[in-house]
């Protein structure tokens, strides 16, 4: 079943993005937005639709909100790209927006996709004023200076900083880098249906470990075809991962313990989890 939901929510996503950007000028900045959001699991969007199923909200509302969080995600995706950033060549099995145009292209490009985001998580079809503003407002924290910039920011900073990061270093980095967003797709079907999003914040904080985590472990281990990016690059700078503190085994073990911490935070939906659990389980056994 989640594997179904998830091709199935991916393809509408691809299809709202096409009605969107498809309204926009005909420049090389909107046909570098469509390309830079083409592709890719669609796993943040995939966790705002299910969870909005959970709570009895429908795709025409919860689609608005699914879009734009794989908007900024991809925003964030074209500029770590960038030569000044990551100065990666291959995104997804191909070459990265600024590869293919150029760096102020990709630079643009990124800023629409951000502000995208927040137009479609705002829209009327979203829900009431105040839905629509607590979207943003969560949306605002979890990918700023509060969250998911502070952990590329603090990213950077390890980069010169005089000695390896500790373990908890690490994972407040994480946290912010790569956990936040993920914790924003998780509750956004609380946040739509006004419900409690506290059983859903700790399935999402242990789920955006596990993520990055397994994001260690392919660095290592994975196939650079299969995974569409360069690989063993955080091996290759002499960071300090996850996988480096605990070896790749304990590693790997602490991945399923916290797959199995973000399925046990869910038993109170019953059945209804399923659905989420298994996209846990795919986490830490995906490869790419």
């Amino acid at each position: 079943m989640f594997r179904e939901r998830l091709v199935q929510d991916a393809a509408r996503i691809q299809n709202h993005f096409d009605l969107v950007l498809g309204a926009l000028d005909d420049l090389d900045i909107t046909h570098a937005m469509a390309y830079a959001t083409c592709g890719g699991k669609r796993l943040r969007g995939f966790l705002v639709l299910e969870s909005a199923r959970m709570h009895g909200v429908g795709p025409a509302q919860a689609i608005w909100p699914a879009t734009g969080i794989e908007a900024l995600h991809a925003y964030s995706l074209v500029h770590d790209d960038l030569p000044c950033m990551d100065n990666d060549e291959m995104r997804r099995g191909r070459p990265t927006v600024h590869v293919k145009w150029d760096d102020g292209t990709a630079v643009l490009a990124g800023d629409a996709l951000q502000t995208l985001a927040f137009e479609l998580c705002t829209n009327a079809e979203v829900g009431t004023g105040e839905i629509r503003a607590e979207m943003a407002l969560t949306l605002a924290k979890a990918s700023g200076a509060q969250g998911m910039v502070l952990g590329q920011a603090l990213d950077i900073a390890a980069e010169t900083a005089a000695s390896p990061l500790t373990l908890e270093e690490i994972t407040r980095l994480q946290a912010g880098k790569t956990g936040a967003l993920i914790d924003w797709s998780v509750c956004a079907g609380a946040r739509l249906a006004h419900a409690d999003t506290g059983p859903l914040r700790q399935y999402a904080q242990a789920l955006g470990l596990a993520f990055q985590i397994a994001d260690d472990i392919l660095d290592i281990e994975g196939d650079a075809e299969l995974a569409g990016k360069r690989l063993q690059k955080d091996t290759q700078a002499g960071k300090a991962t996850f996988v480096s503190h605990l070896g790749l085994d304990a590693a790997k073990s602490r991945a399923a313990e916290l797959v199995d911490q973000a399925c046990s935070a869910l038993d109170g939906y019953g059945t209804q989890a399923e659905t989420l659990k298994d996209a846990a389980r795919f986490v830490i056994a995906r490869d790419s």
